[in-house]
């Protein structure tokens, strides 16, 4: 079948890691089971926990591939990451392994189907060095499935390791967790999914703006692979030309510009065209909740730039950082701390207002009666 005419894999699986090294933003978890892996000494229980999207059940396939590598040339001699080619490599990558067992725990979450692992899991391997079991989801088993895999977990046959995966730890019964190795999966920072994002757009010479990447990376929230859905998303949604105004369109964020106008005006104490400015925000389809957080945030980023020391913090294109520390400049500190009080009044009073919109324009007016130097305005 050729290229074209193949099935389209979303980018997501397509630059899923296969390796330790294409891990990114978990360097500790990295290191520690590399150095693991170096000196032969594997536990016999994982549990791999964090939020969604950040690379748990590929880890695990990972390991999976790294305890069972052969190698290219077939010796078998113990690896610090899987090669990737090897017949036992290929066969996990594939999902065929069979030695290495997948479970779902939350569509398989009863004692019968843990009883089917603790059955098989005496049989020695097939054709690896060790079975591994990987279960995901794994605090959606029942407490009665929980126990009966106690003994198990605690005493398993030497050819048998089992993997853990978890979004939700705190579900997990004491006595499971004290029994695993545990590892928290870090949430992925702006700049290291911004600059994966980017070496995509050079490999499929994609057209696109720092800051569009960066709004793709906010939206992510930590996550690689939403980040990569996203970004997928909108490839399509611009026909691969990224620009930030687009992208905040399509996301429902709103751009960097409309934040430098507002609050212009509030320093200037112009109500009338901040409510019409806020009104074609509005008119624009923008959630009044999502405006006051990224009200805040433009005025936590003027903060960072009161400092040179916090100005790097910005995870901005360098365009829009000289835009923040320009405009930070016309506002002193006591003002903007001042300032994030009111919004998060705001913030704390929008869920339960009858009449969103005026709670933000509330907002809004009292921001721009806000005191400069020790004298309030005149509204």
């Amino acid at each position: 079948m050729s290229e074209k005419s193949s099935p389209y894999k979303v980018l997501a699986r397509k630059y899923r890691p296969e390796s330790f090294a294409e891990l990114r933003g978990q360097d500790t978890m990295v290191r520690i089971l590399k150095n693991a892996f170096a000196a032969d000494r594997i536990a016999h229980s994982f549990i791999l926990t964090g939020i969604r999207g950040t690379g748990k059940t590929t880890t695990a396939r990972i390991i999976a591939k790294g305890l069972n590598c052969i190698g290219v040339d077939g010796t078998g001699q113990p690896t610090t990451d899987p090669c990737g080619k090897c017949e036992n490599c290929i066969a996990i990558i594939e999902g065929r392994h069979v030695d290495v067992i997948e479970m779902d725990a939350a569509s398989q979450t009863g004692v019968g189907d843990i009883r089917e692992i603790i059955d098989s899991v005496h049989y020695s391997t097939t054709s690896a060095r060790y079975k591994i079991y990987i279960i995901d989801e794994v605090h959606m088993l029942s407490l009665s499935a929980f126990n009966a895999f106690l003994k198990t977990l605690e005493e398993p046959p030497k050819h048998a390791i089992f993997i853990l995966a978890t979004t939700e730890k705190n579900k997990i019964i004491p006595t499971i967790l004290s029994r695993c190795q545990i590892y928290d999966f870090k949430r992925i920072s702006v700049n290291k999914i911004k600059e994966f994002l980017i070496k995509i757009c050079e490999l499929k010479n994609i057209n696109f703006e720092e800051d569009a990447l960066i709004l793709i990376a906010q939206k992510a929230d930590g996550a690689m692979r939403d980040a990569l859905s996203i970004f997928d998303r909108m490839v399509s949604f611009t026909s691969g030309n990224l620009l930030t105004d687009n992208v905040s369109i399509n996301l429902n964020v709103l751009d960097y510009e409309s934040f430098f106008l507002l609050s212009d005006l509030i320093k200037e104490n112009q109500i009338p065209n901040i409510l019409i400015e806020f009104n074609d925000i509005i008119s624009k389809g923008y959630d009044t909740l999502h405006f006051i957080n990224g009200l805040a945030n433009h005025i936590r980023m003027l903060v960072l730039c009161k400092d040179s020391s916090t100005t790097e913090l910005l995870e901005v294109g360098d365009k829009t950082k000289k835009k923040y520390i320009d405009q930070s400049q016309k506002f002193n500190l006591d003002w903007l701390i001042d300032a994030l009080k009111i919004i998060k009044e705001a913030e704390v009073n929008h869920k339960f207002s009858i009449n969103k919109r005026l709670n933000t324009e509330l907002c809004l007016m009292q921001l721009a009666s806000l005191h400069f130097n020790g004298e309030k305005k005149k509204v």
